[in-house]
């Protein structure tokens, strides 16, 4: 009998012998090493090592610090060795970021980080020199001026002699892979959020990095999610105390691998992965090039087995994470008193640039606020409504335009990653969109890296198996809509404030 994705979701067919997967999940502001456990369907997570993910502020720009991280890798790596006979590793991380190397394989500085201000201006000279619509057909990607290819734009125009040295360009996780065994290689998912592939050509997208003058001699060979790189390198494994351990390709973009931990059972879901960045999007059997994608500015990044995400990136718990600094207080209390807050003091648009730098958060959302001739919010509680009120509301409009690009009506919503603790901002989900949210797993990242691990070496067969394990193993939290014509009227100031009419 001829059955669909979705309704053979409902069969697990994995092995019964045991298998211990450890996924190293790093974020933009901590990571984590997770063994998964995967036993006759059900999945089981042991957090054996976290981190800080903390940049460097140098005398040239703000920079991550890799070699801090690698450390911290490490010290996963033994840890959780110490504890599991291992079945294999795999590694993601953010996107957009990356490395360089010379011709012996060595950094060539400490990579960038997405929030330094090199890419200021960057987007301009890129459009003065190819039109919006060639780049948006040849990458499919969201104009974002913190995109590897204006990153990469910035190099050209200010420091052309260290392009000159680079033999290769790594992204952040494919850099790390390269530590742990060798390849040097870029995985698909990863290499799609650079804003420098070609989703019809499935390749580096060389016309368009030729007219920015960006070396394309540079990019390496492209592999798939689920690809074996290889064995961990022998000096290394003394260091660590494993032996032979395959270290997989998972889906090396932290929200391709958090996608395929989405427990959904339908076809017309919308998944929100909410972290420091929130990411809304739908999957998709093609990329979505049409003009009113463009229009809209969403991206097309690429998922595991064909798959593909048609997204946007919002600011997300961004802002809360900065006030939460200059506050020292917990997300708890955050919350509470966010719940206790008078309700729709005012909108923000979370992407107005105004946000994308660290430093004086409060400040800022108080003088947008004041710019905008709205009332000021000044308390903890009452600036925090403010932001979750206004994701919540800009999730409302991501979702307007995703049904507005698809012809369908899109329900129900999965949230999924560490926003998913916070329970007021999953209501506001709900209350605002009109729709049923589902929350979980909180570790979606870690579990989509884990259950690629598992497809690959042969203990689950496929996507379908992947997402039955999830729902079998993980308690999900529901929201039903309490929708009032007060979150319209907010819509509708959030339009005027962000020139969406």
């Amino acid at each position: 009998m001829d059955m669909s994705w979705f309704q053979r979701s409902s069969i697990i067919r994995s092995i019964s012998v045991p298998g211990n997967f450890l996924a190293l999940d790093l974020g933009a502001e901590s990571g984590r090493a997770i063994v998964g456990t995967l036993d006759n369907g059900v999945l089981n997570l042991t957090e054996t090592h976290r981190f800080l993910n903390n940049p460097i502020m140098a005398s040239d720009g703000l920079h991550w610090d890799v070699n801090s991280l690698w450390n911290e890798i490490q010290i996963g790596i033994r840890k959780s060795a110490a504890q599991f006979q291992l079945s294999s590793l795999a590694l993601d991380a953010w996107g957009v970021d990356f490395a360089l190397l010379d011709h012996q394989g060595e950094l060539l500085e400490n990579p960038f980080h997405y929030r330094d201000s090199r890419t200021d201006g960057m987007l301009d000279i890129a459009i003065s020199r190819i039109s919006r619509k060639q780049v948006f057909d040849q990458t499919g990607n969201q104009f974002l001026q913190i995109n590897t290819l204006f990153q990469l734009l910035a190099l050209a125009e200010n420091q052309p002699a260290l392009l000159k040295k680079a033999a290769t360009f790594l992204t952040i996780p494919d850099l790390f892979n390269y530590w742990l065994t060798g390849a040097k290689v870029c995985e698909f998912t990863n290499a799609t959020t650079t804003q420098c592939f070609d989703p019809i050509k499935r390749d580096w997208a060389k016309p368009l990095l030729e007219t920015l003058h960006i070396p394309t001699r540079m990019f390496p060979q492209i592999v798939e999610p689920g690809n074996n790189l290889g064995n961990m390198v022998s000096e290394l494994t003394v260091q660590v105390g494993v032996d032979k351990l395959p270290v997989i390709a998972p889906a090396c973009h932290d929200t391709g691998s958090a996608v395929v931990a989405v427990p959904a059972d339908n076809r017309d879901f919308v998944w929100l992965s909410s972290g420091t960045w929130s990411i809304m999007g739908i999957e998709t059997d093609s990329p979505c090039l049409d003009q009113k994608a463009l229009d809209f500015n969403f991206t097309n990044e690429g998922g595991v087995f064909g798959t593909w995400r048609l997204s946007k990136n919002i600011m997300g718990l961004w802002l809360i994470q900065e006030c939460k600094r200059e506050w020292g207080v917990s997300y708890d209390e955050i919350a509470q008193l966010a719940s206790e807050a008078q309700p729709f003091i005012a909108v923000i648009d979370p992407d107005d640039d105004i946000f994308l730098r660290s430093g004086g958060m409060i400040n800022r959302i108080q003088k947008y606020c004041e710019q905008k001739q709205q009332n000021v919010p000044n308390t903890i509680g009452e600036i925090s409504r403010v932001i979750f009120e206004s994701l919540s509301l800009k999730y409302r409009f991501i979702l307007d335009r995703l049904e507005q690009l698809t012809n369908k009506k899109l329900s129900p919503i999965h949230i999924i990653g560490g926003g998913t603790q916070n329970r007021l901002l999953n209501q506001f989900t709900a209350d605002s969109t009109n729709r049923k949210v589902i929350s979980g797993p909180v570790e979606a990242t870690a579990i989509g890296n884990i259950l690629m691990q598992a497809i690959t070496l042969g203990q689950i067969v496929d996507m379908p198996d992947a997402r039955a394990i999830v729902r079998n193993s993980f308690q999900p939290g529901y929201f039903q809509p309490n929708h009032s014509n007060d979150w319209d009227e907010a819509y509708k100031k959030l339009l005027r404030l962000g020139n969406y009419e």
